[in-house]
């Protein structure tokens, strides 16, 4: 059993924001699966189906971002997951619009849903696809993270979105480590 997560803020005020990159990787897996996540359950948005054998379970935690391990945890517990089954997908100030990164594990490195969600695991030994939004220092981070990609940035910012969703899904049938070797690349 698969268990995969995309951070953001529920609402229309949320919609969009760099801060719901990982809703909007949630979105691009439902359209490619033609799965919907809407099922409310355990304070989230969830949806199980089946994809090559495997049960997979989609999760949009609707407990606003920092919040997000509240969520996290009952889906956990109830189906009893693996954390090395585990994939969270969220935003990183750290990295460039535009660039992915995955990792087996690490700290929150500041995304405050990501530590909510280590912290009620007690592991950073969690998997997850970090999705470069930027940092602009001149603009205080909660008004950054929760406001649009510029205009200049969509095309690169949709692409890593689309890309994103591509290793979530191979996420489904692979170890994280083979899903590594084919999105960590330089390029993107």
């Amino acid at each position: 059993m698969k268990l995969i997560i995309g951070l953001g803020n529920p609402g229309l005020k949320y919609e969009k924001t760099r801060h719901n990159c990982g809703f909007m990787v949630m979105d691009k897996i439902e359209e490619k699966l033609n799965v919907k996540v809407s099922q409310n359950k355990f304070k989230s948005l969830i949806c199980t189906f089946k994809h090559k054998n495997e049960q997979v379970i989609l999760v949009k935690p609707q407990t606003y971002m920092n919040l997000s391990g509240e969520a996290v945890i009952q889906v956990v517990n109830y189906y009893k997951i693996n954390k090395e089954d585990i994939l969270v997908i969220h935003d990183d100030l750290d990295l460039p619009v535009g660039k992915i990164r995955i990792r087996t594990k690490g700290s929150a490195g500041g995304q405050k849903g990501m530590k909510n969600i280590i912290d009620l695991l007690h592991t950073q030994d969690i998997p997850r696809i970090r999705i470069g939004i930027d940092n602009d220092k001149q603009i205080p981070t909660a008004d950054y993270v929760l406001g649009k990609v510029k205009k200049e940035d969509l095309e690169v910012f949709e692409n890593s979105i689309e890309t994103a969703s591509e290793a979530a899904i191979d996420f489904i049938s692979n170890p994280i480590e083979i899903v590594m070797s084919r999105y960590n690349k330089n390029g993107q």
